[in-house]
């Protein structure tokens, strides 16, 4: 190639930051991408979509050095050079910073401890704390944070957590911002605001890769879309032409146009069988803070019962404390099972009372990642395949087997490990667990989180089928469309308080925003009113 040559090739790619060509991964049994092509100019936000176990993420460690050069078969341009990471911290010398979908900072340290973890400020063989702190107001401010930079970081919410790993990323003078899911765990107006600052980033030259589920998010905020399917990379799409709605997003991704995100389903509501009145419960760890004031309400069989509150509003706090008082301490209230009241004073008696809760934190609470699919699946329930004191392998199999195909499970078997799934195939062993325990009361806590469009569809059928079974389903979801297409009847919470219910027939996101944020007072005449209508 002569200068000139070599000279237009660079003219031809002035406004390309990033190259990946042809990149192919293979993992033992499966071949997680082939043949997979993309290319980010400079300075937009170019989201990536897929369903669960397409690639996406596999395809950002291999872009970030998790998976090291040598380990996958393509090449990485960038910046027009070619690229050979070993580690994280070679591609993060470049310029190429990833934030994972579990953040990766630690609770007890202080916010500049975390944004400078690995990087510290030091003067004369010391770290320099005044300096360290001074640099962390700086970049906390980039990112519109202002707080202390002394806070331990587990005093502040999810979404300012997501900000400290933002200015983290700008302590390694970042070029390419990678965010994988970086809105599932947070509220509307969190993840409003950290939109409106990668968008913000963007106007002032930053280039950001942002995998995201959240369709109606890519539509606002991306110029470029490349779908991922099975591995192989589909087709990219120019946003800003003002053409690519979520419903051609959603073509791209599964195959086919998918005419409705929620199962046509017409309930068959039968009586009360699972009531709860006066549920009062103490924070575990702030002496006098009510989580749960005096909570009342109801369940029918073969019905759907929505949870709706902003973040912090006491859904979970409920939820657990409802599950075998798993979480806080109880100070008062019942709950009737068939009309009769019960005592569950620990999960194993809540299992055996027919509750089961999927958990809105599947990493931490709903599995043991140290397990396999199928030891995972029996888990909650062993007794079921126990013949004596030994535990029958064939039917551990089996049964793993047989919610592995009913829920589409993405994996070579039922012998792999559950921390080597994506995030939504692990939603679906978390849902398998519980469906084995054959409930007659399931607590889904955020149960779509982190789940593409298919897998979602997957799952509001499933919670459907079993309220056809004459079950009981509650769901809590921070994400209100979704609360309105699958639920029957809605609750609100607001400050651990139930302020209200809603029919389908009258719940808009506008009654229920309404009622989210009442007062105190409106909520206890809200709450004494629907206890009244369940009797």
């Amino acid at each position: 190639m002569t200068a000139q040559d070599t000279g237009a090739s660079r003219d031809a790619n002035q406004g390309i930051i990033l190259e990946m060509r042809r990149i192919t991964k293979r993992f033992p049994g499966v071949k997680a991408l082939d043949d997979v092509t993309l290319t980010v100019r400079r300075g937009e936000v170019h989201a990536i979509c897929g369903e669960n176990g397409a690639g996406k993420s596999t395809l950002m460690k291999v872009l970030s050095g998790v998976w090291p050069h040598g380990s996958y078969d393509g090449k990485i341009i960038f910046e027009g050079e070619e690229v050979s990471f070993k580690d994280i911290r070679s591609s993060e010398h470049a310029g190429i910073v990833i934030i994972h979908q579990e953040l990766a900072l630690i609770p007890e340290l202080s916010i500049a401890e975390n944004i400078f973890l690995g990087n510290e400020t030091t003067s004369r063989g010391a770290i320099d704390w005044v300096a360290t702190n001074n640099k962390a107001k700086e970049l906390m401010a980039r990112v519109g944070l202002h707080e202390d930079p002394e806070t331990p970081v587990k005093n502040i919410g999810v979404g300012k957590q997501q900000l400290v790993e933002i200015a983290k990323a700008f302590s390694k003078n970042v070029k390419l911002l990678i965010l994988d899911e970086p809105t599932a765990a947070l509220n509307e107006s969190d993840s409003a605001h950290l939109l409106d600052l990668i968008s913000g980033l963007r106007d002032r030259g930053m280039t950001s890769i942002m995998i995201s589920h959240k369709l109606n998010e890519i539509a606002q905020i991306a110029d470029s879309v490349t779908i991922i399917r099975d591995g192989r990379s589909i087709e990219t799409l120019d946003v800003r032409s003002g053409e690519v709605d979520e419903d051609r997003i959603i073509k791209g991704m599964v195959g086919r146009p998918l005419e409705s995100r929620f199962p046509a389903h017409t309930p068959s509501i039968g009586e009360i069988f699972f009531e709860v009145r006066d549920w009062t419960v103490e924070h575990p760890s702030v002496p006098g803070r009510m989580v749960c004031k005096k909570s009342n309400f109801h369940v029918r069989r073969g019905e759907i019962v929505g949870f709706a509150g902003v973040m912090g509003a006491g859904r979970t706090e409920l939820m657990r404390s409802l599950f075998g008082r798993s979480y806080g301490i109880h100070h008062g209230g019942q709950i009737l099972l068939n009309g009769r009241p019960v005592a569950l004073k620990s999960v194993a008696d809540a299992i055996e009372a027919g509750i089961g809760y999927v958990t809105e934190d599947r990493k931490v609470l709903g599995l043991n990642l140290l397990d396999d699919i199928k030891r995972t699946t029996v888990a909650a329930k062993l007794r079921k395949i126990t013949h004596g004191v030994v535990v029958s392998d064939r039917e551990e199999y089996a049964a793993a087997e047989e919610y592995r195909r009913a829920m589409r499970t993405k994996t070579p078997n039922v012998d792999e490990g559950v921390a080597k799934l994506s995030g939504g195939n692990q939603q679906k062993v978390v849902l398998a667990k519980w469906l084995f325990t054959d409930p007659e009361l399931l607590i889904l806590d955020e149960p779509t989180r982190g789940i593409d469009v298919g897998a979602k569809y997957e799952i509001y059928g499933i919670i459907q089928k079993l309220a056809d079974e004459g079950k009981g389903v509650i769901v809590v979801s921070s994400e209100l469309p979704e609360l309105l297409g699958l639920s029957d009847r809605i609750y609100t919470i607001c400050e651990g308080t139930i302020t209200g219910c809603l029919d389908k027939a009258e719940a808009t996101q506008e009654n229920l925003m309404r009622l989210m944020t009442t007062t105190s007072k409106q909520a206890v005449t809200a709450a004494a009113a629907d206890a009244s209508r369940a009797v």
